[in-house]
């Protein structure tokens, strides 16, 4: 049996696959399952908002919207679904070295909020999902406490190797 995707991660173009695969390969890794499509605001705007108004519906829990550009993906299908939107701003090759990306994603009116990362950083915007999902799941959560630990170790290796005891 198939399992439901918890997070849906949709980007503008398929040339922000690149980018956007760390937060897929990520989830993957905390065993969340995942949809992932090309959704563009401008080329698909009737899929666009058939996506936004219907992924709660089909059981999705955290949306991750990545765009370069002009990046109006996050904040359009923030401004459909219920759910909590993670926008990724993707440096892309008509990009303003990625600050139109950032801008357009980061400056959302008030009632339409979208958490943010940085630049091309997918992977926090899986970690993010991760850990709005472990929220309200004890498993999840007990994964993410188990990441962030390795993270701390990674660290504690890293000085080790400069010769720090």
């Amino acid at each position: 049996m198939a399992k439901i995707p918890q997070v849906g991660i949709i980007m503008g173009s398929k040339s922000d696959f690149p980018v956007m695969k760390d937060a897929v390969d990520i989830l993957k890794e905390f065993g969340i399952e995942v949809e992932v499509d090309i959704v563009s605001a401008h080329r698909t705007p009737e899929k666009m908002m058939e996506y936004g108004k219907s992924a709660h519906k089909r059981g999705l829990k955290v949306i991750i919207a990545g765009a370069g550009g002009a990046a109006h993906l996050p904040g359009m299908v923030a401004s459909m679904t219920p759910l909590p939107v993670i926008g990724v701003p993707v440096k892309s090759s008509n990009s303003i070295d990625g600050w139109d990306s950032i801008l357009s994603i980061l400056q959302m009116p008030n009632g339409v909020p979208v958490a943010t990362v940085a630049l091309n950083a997918a992977k926090n915007a899986g970690i993010l999902a991760a850990q709005i999902i472990g929220s309200a799941d004890a498993s999840m959560q007990q994964k993410m406490i188990a990441y962030k630990e390795s993270l701390k170790e990674k660290v504690a290796e890293m000085s080790r190797e400069i010769g720090n005891s």
